[in-house]
């Protein structure tokens, strides 16, 4: 079971987010991941500070040299399909073939209100969005005429130098079905211990694998676990309940992304 970080979007400016990635990468962490916000919050909770998700991402790959860097996850309403496919495609070659791309749907109303994105029908577009996507990465050259998106003989020019895997976020039936038909990894998140909700979904997913057809060894599952400050024991032990489940990558989001948390992450890592 890989593991992952999530790097300071919310409370450090770039010296600090760079400093943390690095770190992360000399101690041993697998996967960097950022979040695609527009604003820090959810609900009734007032916006905060929050760093924009690609601009972070593109640094990243030229400041990182080892580890994999993905989103968790870019939401596909912000950015028109085919212009994410080349930011992809492009990020992807600074990073000399690091890159995940993860999309979801969205869900933080406040974003779409203040930005006027459009906040209907998101399942639905979200699904014409991975139409053109997909193929985009794959080199193909791609037309779609759908209700919300519409290319016509699009192609990402110089091609990519990789098919960028896909990573689908989501838990409701129509999401997952979309990520059993076409992700190459699927996530869930934010779970602190694997409780009821985390077998839930991880059932419900499993359960989309089989009405596509899908075998489950072709898709990688990846879990979001909120890890509370702990010692590096207490921590060791989160991480190992999560063992047994057929997990590739464990991405922990420590309360505190600092350089000594993640010389915690470590210690607990050589406790397995």
């Amino acid at each position: 079971m890989r593991i992952g970080v999530i790097v300071p979007m919310t409370t450090a400016g770039w010296p600090e987010i760079s400093a943390y990635a690095q770190h992360a990468e000399a101690t041993g962490a697998d996967s960097a991941w950022v979040f695609d916000h527009l604003y820090s919050g959810h609900g009734d909770v007032p916006p905060e500070d929050i760093q924009e998700a690609w601009t972070v991402q593109s640094a990243l790959a030229a400041v990182t040299s080892r580890m994999e860097l993905g989103q968790l996850v870019t939401c596909a309403t912000f950015r028109p399909p085919g212009l994410l496919a080349k930011m992809a495609a492009t990020v992807d070659g600074v990073s000399g073939g690091r890159l995940v791309l993860g999309i979801g749907a969205g869900w933080y109303d406040r974003e779409y209100r203040d930005f006027g994105y459009p906040n209907d029908h998101r399942a639905s577009r979200f699904a014409e969005a991975v139409d053109i996507i997909k193929p985009l990465l794959a080199g193909e050259k791609v037309t779609v005429a759908g209700r919300w998106h519409s290319v016509t003989e699009a192609e990402l020019l110089p091609r990519p130098a990789r098919r960028v895997p896909l990573l689908i976020a989501g838990f409701k039936p129509r999401m997952l079905r979309l990520a059993a038909r076409h992700a190459d990894a699927w996530n869930t998140a934010w779970h602190p211990a694997p409780n009821d909700i985390f077998h839930q979904r991880l059932a419900a997913f499993r359960a989309a694998l089989e009405a596509e057809g899908r075998d489950p060894a072709t898709i990688r599952l990846t879990v979001g676990m909120h890890a509370p400050q702990a010692t590096a024991a207490e921590l060791a032990k989160g991480i190992a309940a999560f063992g047994g489940y057929g997990i590739d990558d464990l991405i922990v989001m420590q309360e505190e992304k600092t350089p000594a948390a993640l010389d915690m992450l470590a210690e607990a890592r050589a406790l397995l």
